[in-house]
């Protein structure tokens, strides 16, 4: 196992530095008849998600026209958010009000899932929009791999990510909680395999449609960690491919949050650990979370739901299909 980890971390793993000449890059992608979109999940980011956007259109659209699509997948902010991204010209869609016939769950995964229905390009991007120091190489260090090979099908990002401490100054490597005390001792156990990817739930990351279209999303906070485990269960583990986008600095989440996040990731797991085995594993799984609440004077509990649903496979949908003009005996 470890040779197997090693050889795909040495044949796998580039920088966004191998692929920062965008004339290259166009060239290839036109070479390769593909079309490019990205979309940006967002809730309550109108501090950053400006920035985000007037980076990603003067250097990839109108520099360099190496994207087809840039849209904004918004949870229903309660701030300027999506007055901001669509005064800049992007399509603002609310998750919510996608496929409306399928329920509106809240959840980053699902923002992620009903972006497959909007966005139309062969390659689709995620890049998240609370990213303080965006540069252009966290999309154009995604894009990279999926150009250059057709073996490489989804691609994950990876940075250093410091952490922001009580004295306001920023620590490098403490960032990446829920990666180092949760998904990464999970993968270890049952995906051993995977336990070369540097950060499994790193929020930068993407891949082929024909490959997205076809593995599973989960509402919440689980969804990356289940992708993963589908692409690699589904096109095996050389279809995978990890860039370095060198340091990512963004709004760092309290621990309480960081909590129901893991409690999220773990019941992803099981779930997946279910379908390989065939078995239920956990019976009358608890899909509530009680989390302490420190005051000066007292203690108290809150309870929270966090139930990771999954969504169908989106090739599966009728109204996807009939969108992208499948027809009706093309398996999934």
């Amino acid at each position: 196992m470890s040779i197997l980890v090693d050889r795909w971390f040495a044949e796998n793993t580039f920088s966004a530095t191998e692929f920062e000449n965008l004339e290259k890059l166009l060239a290839l992608k036109q070479e390769r008849g593909l079309t490019i979109s990205v979309a940006l999940p967002a809730l309550n980011e109108e501090k950053t998600v400006g920035n985000v956007i007037t980076c990603i259109q003067k250097n990839l659209m109108q520099d360099v026209p190496l994207l087809d699509e840039l849209v904004l997948i918004d949870s229903d902010s309660e701030d300027r958010t999506r007055e901001i991204a669509a005064g800049l010209g992007v399509p603002v869609y609310i998750h919510q009000q996608i496929l409306p016939q399928y329920g509106a769950r809240r959840g980053k995964g699902e923002a992620l899932w009903k972006s497959l229905y909007v966005t139309s390009g062969d390659i689709l991007l995620w890049v998240d929009t609370d990213i303080v120091n965006f540069h252009p190489r966290f999309v154009y260090g995604l894009i990279g791999p999926l150009l250059h090979s057709p073996r490489w099908k989804f691609v994950k990002g990876f940075y250093r990510r410091p952490l922001r401490g009580e004295d306001g100054q920023l620590h490098p490597g403490r960032g990446g909680r829920v990666t180092e005390l949760t998904a990464r001792p999970l993968i270890n156990l049952f995906y051993p395999q995977l336990s070369g990817i540097i950060q499994p739930l790193a929020g930068e990351y993407g891949g082929r449609r024909e490959v997205l279209e076809r593995v599973q999303f989960t509402s919440g906070y689980g969804v990356e960690i289940s992708l993963l485990i589908d692409v690699f269960e589904q096109f095996g583990l050389d279809a995978i491919a990890q860039v370095d986008l060198e340091e990512r600095v963004h709004t760092n989440q309290p621990l309480d949050k960081l909590s129901k996040m893991s409690f999220a990731i773990i019941q992803t797991v099981i779930h997946k650990l279910e379908k390989r085995f065939g078995t239920e594993l956990v019976k009358n799984i608890n899909r509530t979370m009680k989390t302490m609440h420190y005051e000066p004077d007292y203690f108290y509990l809150e309870v929270d739901e966090i139930a990771e649903r999954f969504r169908p496979l989106m090739i599966e949908l009728p109204e996807y299909r009939q969108q992208r003009g499948l027809d009706e005996t093309a398996g999934a």
